[in-house]
């Protein structure tokens, strides 16, 4: 358990150098339709993504959702919010997509090693084969394991995957797990308070955008 938790950390520290020496070169594609994988998690993490695609253009399309396969409850949000925005926008195009859950609520540091690596190597395939332009999330555990692979197909050079993240509404003084990983990998991370804004000055602060 100790190797593996230490080969967890080199590779962090890698993809952290590397992370920085890209930072400056990427955008957000600029193209008719922008290909888009969505995060979702349960407990509001599915609820406020979807608040936030719903101020999206039809543009975003397609919209690829990945959640947690025991997550059943997103999925019913899912497809209700698409079966309303296919009522304004025919044509619209979207797929539900499952990995294991990397981590469970409560679940103990050294065990989540392991599920998060499990969910890892169902992520990278996936994410290899749909390639999208842009990944969006905002903090179920799910999306750490969705953004390293995004992160790895630029590193690669198979794909140059925009990372967007949106820190939950919830999280006023503090990050998230989620949040703290992925505040080195993402290429705009935005947060909802300014008291987070002042801790961590990479972020975007807007305001309260869900």
């Amino acid at each position: 358990m100790f190797h593996a938790m230490l080969v967890i950390a080199v590779l962090f520290t890698l993809l952290i150098a590397v992370r920085f020496l890209y930072a400056n070169r990427v955008c957000i594609p600029r193209s008719t339709h922008v290909s888009l994988l969505v995060v979702a998690g349960s407990g509001g993490h599915t609820t406020e993504i979807l608040r936030l695609l719903g101020s999206l253009s039809q543009s975003y399309s397609p919209r690829y959702y990945v959640l947690a396969d025991s997550d059943k409850m997103s999925e019913d949000k899912i497809c209700s919010f698409e079966q309303k925005r296919a009522e304004t926008s025919p044509g619209s195009f979207f797929t539900l997509n499952r990995i294991p859950r990397s981590r469970e609520v409560r679940q103990s540091w050294s065990s989540s090693v392991l599920t998060t690596i499990r969910s890892f190597l169902y992520s990278f395939p996936l994410t290899f084969r749909l390639k999208p332009d842009v990944v969006l999330c905002n903090g179920p555990g799910t999306c750490v394991p969705i953004c390293l692979s995004a992160f790895l197909l630029r590193l690669l050079g198979i794909k140059r995957v925009t990372i967007v993240y949106v820190e939950s509404v919830c999280r006023v003084e503090n990050l998230s797990l989620s949040g703290k990983i992925l505040y080195h990998f993402s290429d705009h991370f935005f947060v909802q308070w300014p008291t987070l804004k002042e801790k961590y000055p990479r972020s975007h602060y807007l305001g309260r955008i869900v």
